[in-house]
């Protein structure tokens, strides 16, 4: 019992299958993956038998379909980044294959067709009908529309989608900063978008050079057939006694086969490579968006129709399937017909709808024509309703007072109410924002209607109207209600016609700050500071400067879109200021400094420094040499066409980072700072300029560049 016993143990535990090994191996996808390349390595190196070789094959025709198909279901390009990768692989296996065949076929042709496989056999006997001759020039041609037509052509499109994917992304990245800052997205979201367009730029640089592999393959296709027939009929003659056209026969048909074994895959993935990069423009599936399109205008189909019926009637002409395919056209394009008609009825009687229970509005007195109003919304009168929507939240006067709350947190001080009424001498469905009774932007809505944006900045194929954004110049597209969920799926922005008005007010007030604190606005200001700050304000007013200097100082802060929401900060700015300068520049400078730290979290980017453009010395020696005046009197007096190649070099150095994806800062010394800004702002009001002292001392920075 006791010799027994460890095999009885033995027996009981059985070391681990094959299965259970296999198993583990798929439950490790990157295992997996090293082994599958291995495995392509190996077969450049090893022999292969015939039922290896047929199975190998089979693998690569299954590939290449699998490729074919996720390209065509895919909703955008970059659902399908791996592609530059998976086409690689593909084409190292089909290579492989070919090695490997080659070998085959070499070593064991004279013994017949199946020397290399079934699947080769079968391929040199079906597709080429039994004559050799035919599958020459089958293969010559697929090679020809492999090579010169889809490989050449997707190519070329992934290297101009790649530049110009590059040169997009500063306006693209502009976009999403205005979204973001006008609170049509988060933080999140912006994060994602530039994620999205990051990904977008390299996916494309990525199919640029991947379309080089399936040009070298096609190109190696000819090499490895041309050494195949020439080798094959040099070992048939010579080594194995055949005749020269039983050689010529043998070995023709077998590299024939092979090739196209090859180039049907080939081919295959080289479509599947068109398809993807010629999604560029094309949001959602691809035979959704090609037959919305194609079958979208009744105009387009009843031409059709009525061609295909003429050729149909033409002498000589099959009459049956020219007329069966325009009587399809016809119909089709009769009932899309009917029903955009429908579609346009219905619009046309909700606007006479909305028009007629439009209440009228009283007439103000003549007095109230003196009044001047600092913000000043005016409606045609088809954008009434958009005051009293039934909506919570989607009202105009709603969206205006959380803006003014927004504003009032970001800014540090409670902007002007907003005067709405209507204009009759708009147009019905425009608006038009007034500040100090002057015009400072207007733009065109349509009610009951979505306005879409694709912030990736391509073509919008949801039906509609097209149109321009009004507050960025934006392309975009007024579409149906109904349509909401699709352009929601799609990833497009989708606006209320009453957020398009808050957001370009938004625009318009941030671009006044300045024109839009008064002076009693300032007094108010100083009256709400809390009973601590008292003291400072009465020691500062009127002794050391006046509340009209303050709001000048208040006023130069705003201009520059800094915020004066920390006012006890800038209150003791000012008041050691004073003590050295009455000059409300020299003052602003002063505070300026003071609120470094503020500066520099405002403009310090997501990887948490802040990206400088620093002044050279020349360029601070020749802003400092200009300025003519004797202390607070000093002005910058430069030659025009020094001025013009210092804005030449400032916009050269500014656009190759924003083609980098940054948005840095001009740095300057204090001295020249207020005098360099005031050049700047004319042709590029959003950079910001700041000084070494406006720098906090504990703030990240790098310099990306030199002017």
């Amino acid at each position: 019992m006791a010799e027994a016993s460890p095999e009885t143990t033995t027996a009981e535990e059985p070391g681990v299958s094959f299965s259970e090994q296999f198993t583990t191996i798929m439950a490790r996808p990157d295992i997996a993956m090293a082994l599958g390349v291995v495995t392509i390595l190996v077969v450049l190196i090893l022999p292969l038998p015939t039922w290896l070789m047929d199975m190998g094959l089979s693998v690569s025709i299954t590939f290449a379909v699998l490729i074919l198909m996720t390209a065509l279901f895919i909703e955008k390009p970059l659902e399908f980044n791996a592609f530059p990768t998976v086409l690689l692989l593909a084409t190292m296996l089909r290579l492989s294959l070919n090695l490997a065949s080659t070998r085959l076929i070499l070593a064991e042709g004279h013994t017949g067709t199946a020397a290399a496989g079934k699947v080769i056999e079968a391929f040199s006997g079906f597709v080429m009908s039994g004559n050799f001759v035919i599958g020459i020039i089958v293969f010559s041609i697929l090679v020809i529309v492999n090579f010169i037509v889809i490989t050449k052509g997707s190519g070329r499109i992934a290297e101009v989608t790649a530049r110009f994917t590059l040169d997009a992304m500063p306006g693209k990245q502009m976009a999403i900063d205005a979204d973001l800052s006008t609170g049509l997205i988060d933080e999140s979201e912006a994060k994602t978008r530039r994620k999205d367009l990051e990904d977008e730029s390299t996916f494309y640089g990525a199919m640029d050079g991947a379309s080089k592999f399936v040009r070298g393959d096609a190109v190696a296709g000819l090499l490895i057939t041309f050494i195949n027939i020439i080798g094959g009929m040099i070992i048939g003659v010579a080594q194995k006694g055949m005749t020269f056209g039983d050689a010529a026969d043998a070995y023709t048909r077998l590299t024939v086969g092979d090739g196209l074994v090859s180039q049907i895959p080939a081919l295959i993935v080289s479509t599947s490579a068109g398809l993807v990069v010629t999604k560029a423009g094309i949001s959602g599936a691809t035979e959704k968006a090609l037959f919305k399109q194609l079958g979208g205008s009744p105009k387009a189909l009843g031409l059709s129709s009525l061609l295909l019926f003429s050729l149909g009637v033409l002498p000589g002409m099959p009459l049956l399937p020219f007329m069966g395919m325009s009587l399809v056209l016809g119909g089709y394009g009769f009932y899309l017909n009917r029903k955009q008609d429908v579609v346009v009825e219905e619009e046309r009687l909700r606007i006479e709808e909305a028009q007629a229970e439009a209440a009228p509005t009283e007439e103000e007195p003549i007095s109230s024509a003196l009044r001047i109003d600092y913000l000043r919304l005016e409606l045609g009168y088809g954008l009434l309703n958009l005051i009293n929507n039934p909506r919570e939240g989607q009202r105009l006067t709603d969206q205006i007072k959380a803006l003014r709350r927004q504003m009032a947190a970001d800014v540090g001080f409670v902007m002007p109410s907003v005067r709405i009424q209507d204009n009759m001498q708009l147009q019905p469905n425009t608006y038009m924002v007034r500040v100090k009774e002057i015009e400072a932007g207007r733009g065109d809505l349509r009610p009951n209607m979505l306005l879409v944006m694709d912030p990736r900045g391509e073509d919008i194929t949801i039906p509609g109207e097209k149109t321009t954004e009004p507050t960025f110049g934006l392309p975009a597209v007024w579409i149906e209600e109904s349509n909401r969920e699709e352009a929601l799926f799609r990833g497009y922005t989708v606006v209320e016609p009453a957020t398009v008005i808050t957001t370009h007010l938004t625009e318009v007030i941030k671009d006044n700050m300045a024109e839009l604190l008064s002076y009693a606005e300032t007094q108010k200001l100083l009256d709400e500071l809390d009973k601590e700050q008292q003291k400072m304000v009465a020691d500062i007013v009127p002794a050391q400067i006046s509340i009209g200097g303050i709001q000048r100082v208040l006023q130069n802060l705003l201009a520059e879109r800094v915020s004066i929401r920390d006012l006890p900060t800038i209150l003791e700015g000012v008041s050691e200021g004073c003590g050295h300068t009455r000059n409300v520049m020299l003052i602003t400078e002063h505070v300026r400094a003071r609120l470094a730290r503020q500066l520099s979290d405002m403009n310090t980017g997501e990887q948490g420094f802040i990206p400088l453009i620093t002044l050279s010395p020349e360029w601070e020696q020749s802003f400092a040499e200009s300025l003519v005046g004797d202390g607070d009197d000093r002005q910058l007096s430069m030659a025009p066409s020094r001025l013009q190649e210092f804005i030449s070099a400032l916009r050269t150095a500014f656009e190759r980072q924003a083609i980098m994806g940054e948005t840095p800062v001009l740095l300057t010394s204090p001295a020249i700072r207020p005098f360099v800004r005031s050049i700047v702002e004319r042709f590029r009001p959003m950079t910001s300029v700041m000084s070494q002292n406006e720098v906090y001392s504990k703030a990240r920075i790098k310099t990306v560049g030199s002017v």
